[in-house]
């Protein structure tokens, strides 16, 4: 069995002359949550139609489940649930009816999936209601039901929270977050709103005007996150000898370029720098450091728009 879901290498889609990815390189490990995080128009959507086979790369190469082979997508596919863009409702039915048309065209046996799919994403009691009459955040729920129809392997979700509530977003992640702890559910989702993401993936990738600027893991960008003070003494041996002992913390970090990440006292950056200073030390950078989620975001694509 691989251990990689889906892995690309230098996959592109070009539409006439524009790119809307260029020679992307993406790793989904099995069992991960991958949040993909890009502005509208940074070519998300492009790369899960491509993920799902509902389009083919212009370049590079594309690996599902351990096979780069184009004839075998449709194996792949059956193993795959994804909600790209819209679901694919028929709004004069309800959602038991919706779902009985998706078990027969994926050839799922028995109608007990049903009950079971609506109960899980909270439609048991849309009753007959047709789906033309439904909320925004209801359609969402009844085609996350169709993804998850068939108890896929690998679950693909394009902006998922569209029209969801704050109750309905929060009953969602915890929905994924149980199928990926209890049933071992790969999931790819994706979203230009890092802060729903953050709760919930376990690993990152950030895309930005068709290119990926950076693939981390939730602990990662947490550490690049943190709030710390950076310093930079002419001794950092001695330095990080000082803040042990006269800071009376250990809650720091030496660099290999022997910079100092200290996560203790990060608002007395004056403190910090009386104890270097008086214990003979030369300081050559004293900084305080760390992002919110969202402004990491901003730094990494340059504060430019989504076109």
């Amino acid at each position: 069995m691989s251990e990689h879901i889906v892995k690309t290498n230098n996959l592109s889609k070009k539409y006439k002359d524009e790119f809307a990815i260029e020679n992307i390189d993406i790793t989904i490990k099995r069992g991960e949550i991958y949040g993909f995080i890009g502005q509208n128009g940074a070519g998300k959507s492009t790369l899960l139609r491509l993920v799902t086979g509902l389009t083919f790369p212009t370049g590079g190469t594309i690996e599902r489940f351990g096979n780069n082979n184009p004839k075998e997508i449709t194996d792949a596919q059956k193993r795959m649930g994804a909600i790209i863009e819209n679901p694919a409702l028929f709004p004069n039915m309800g959602a038991y009816d919706n779902l009985e048309v998706h078990r027969l065209q994926k050839g799922i046996p028995g109608k007990e999936c049903i009950e079971k799919t609506l109960e899980l994403v909270g439609l048991t009691n849309a009753g007959k209601k047709k789906t033309k009459h439904f909320s925004l955040g209801m359609k969402q729920r009844l085609g996350l039901g169709i993804a998850l129809l068939s108890e896929p392997e690998f679950l693909i979700l394009d902006e998922p929270t569209n029209g969801l509530d704050p109750m309905g977003i929060v009953e969602l992640r915890e929905l994924l977050k149980k199928l990926n702890r209890e049933k071992g559910l790969t999931v790819l989702i994706s979203s230009h709103i890092l802060s729903e993401l953050h709760q919930l993936a376990t690993s990152f990738g950030i895309i930005h005007k068709g290119k990926m600027l950076e693939e981390l893991t939730a602990k990662q960008l947490d550490e690049k996150c943190k709030q710390h003070i950076r310093i930079k003494v002419d001794q950092p041996s001695k330095g990080a000898a000082v803040l042990e002992e006269a800071l009376s913390t250990t809650n720091f970090e030496v660099m290999p370029d022997g910079t100092i990440k200290l996560y203790h006292n990060v608002e007395e950056v004056r403190t910090v720098s009386a104890a270097l200073t008086n214990s003979g030390l030369v300081i050559e950078h004293l900084s305080q450091n760390g992002d919110s989620l969202e402004s990491y975001f901003s730094k990494l694509v340059g504060g430019v728009e989504g076109d």
